[in-house]
């Protein structure tokens, strides 16, 4: 699953102290995010999720279809498959997919009645479609935010009885001064981001204001509400296919079954990539609090991941955590990890807006700092990217 889009949180750090050690692999903790919603591009490039909980809508055989462009694909064991078509249910207005009855009343309680669209869901004038429209153009995939992010946080205080608990629990996460917001601002959607901000600025105010919220639509409330999704934002991916291969592997068979499964999965892995490449699961981003606490390290004792197919978090111990210990997740993916103490710096200062001071770091003080070659190279090609797609890195 895709690891934090970036989680410098300025909280207190988030330690064992449950008295006794946390053994590797364990489940240190579950839990749902405050908001959460699917990426644009990817809704757009039919990745179908609930849009409460993100699980995938797609059967694991479906998914296999599309994502490896044979339609007369049948999976072996469809019946380990979770997905359940016939629980799906669509809001009535407007006919946006929810994985359950539940999903669909959740969203209904929480925000969706003050961002349905009704009738004018493919209506291109209607002020949040030209919102998602502009935020589209300006971010590319691969996204590492959604402005639909900030539009729920606003819908969830613009529905809430209580708006100032609702304020109060998005409060927790970090804000900024106005250069880390500009520079955040800058990660997200590139060189031409004031302009850009300022139109998102002005089309997110034209689809959404309310007066209760009138300090996050002026322009240094806004930067700073872009500033909290952009640092916290925890990446979420689900994948029907996923938990399927997942249950084949948990399979007892006989040997020469088990061999044929597995060819049969390294196989449709293979077309897949040929067809789709790498962007295989339903994605977008949310704001979870206890995981926002979790400060950064190059030596990660724990990491995330989303094996229920939803929204739920689950962080998990990647070794022992004694009483006491802090646990720390990594904001770079583990390539990034293997670099030298120098790149990892760079990249961390530039999009984190901090330096690292883990005992990796620590114990490679003295080494000198250059960048090799290769790593040089692999950051050209990234910083090419964020200039020419506005994307995050």
């Amino acid at each position: 699953s895709p690891g934090p889009t970036s989680c410098r949180s300025l909280k207190p750090s988030h330690n064992n102290e449950c008295g006794y050690c946390i053994k590797k692999g364990d489940t240190i903790f579950m839990e749902r995010p405050l908001v959460s919603a699917q990426f644009l591009w990817n809704a757009l490039y039919k990745y179908k999720a609930c849009e409460y909980c993100l699980r995938a809508l797609e059967t694991a055989e479906e998914n296999a279809r599309r994502l490896s462009g044979n339609p007369g694909l049948s999976l072996p064991h469809p019946e380990l498959c979770r997905v359940r078509p016939e629980l799906h249910q669509a809001c009535p207005h407007c006919q946006v997919m929810y994985c359950s009855n539940e999903c669909r009343q959740a969203a209904a309680d929480q925000y969706h009645r003050a961002l349905c669209l009704g009738p004018s869901q493919e209506d291109p004038d209607h002020p949040i479609n030209k919102l998602q429209d502009a935020w589209r153009n300006m971010h590319y995939p691969p996204e590492t935010s959604s402005i639909m992010l900030m539009a729920k946080m606003v819908a969830m205080v613009k529905q809430a009885k209580d708006k100032t608990h609702w304020q109060k629990l998005f409060s927790h996460f970090c804000s900024r001064t106005a250069n880390e917001e500009e520079e955040i601002a800058h990660k997200l959607l590139g060189e031409q981001f004031r302009g850009q901000l300022a139109l998102l600025h002005s089309l997110f105010t034209a689809a959404l204001y309310d007066d209760h919220l009138s300090r996050w639509f002026v322009p240094e409330g806004f930067r700073s509400l872009f500033a909290l999704v952009g640092t916290n934002g925890q990446g979420i991916g689900t994948s029907s296919l996923s938990q399927w291969v997942h249950a084949c592997d948990a399979l007892e068979l006989p040997a020469q079954q088990r061999e044929q499964l597995d060819s049969f999965i390294d196989q449709l892995y293979k077309d897949i990539e040929k067809e789709t490449g790498d962007f295989l699961n339903c994605e977008g981003s949310g704001l979870f609090l206890l995981q926002s606490s979790c400060n950064h390290s190059c030596i990660p004792n724990a990491e995330a991941s989303f094996p229920n197919n939803n929204f739920l978090l689950h962080l998990s111990a990647l070794s022992d955590i004694n009483p006491g210990e802090e646990i720390c997740i990594s904001y770079l993916d583990c390539c990034q990890r293997d670099r030298s103490r120098h790149s990892r710096h760079k990249i961390l200062r530039a999009n984190y807006l901090f330096v690292c001071s883990c005992p990796k770091c620590i114990s490679q003080v003295d080494e000198l700092d250059v960048t090799s070659e290769e790593e040089e190279e692999e950051e050209g090609e990234a910083e090419g990217e964020t200039e020419d797609e506005m994307t995050d890195v």
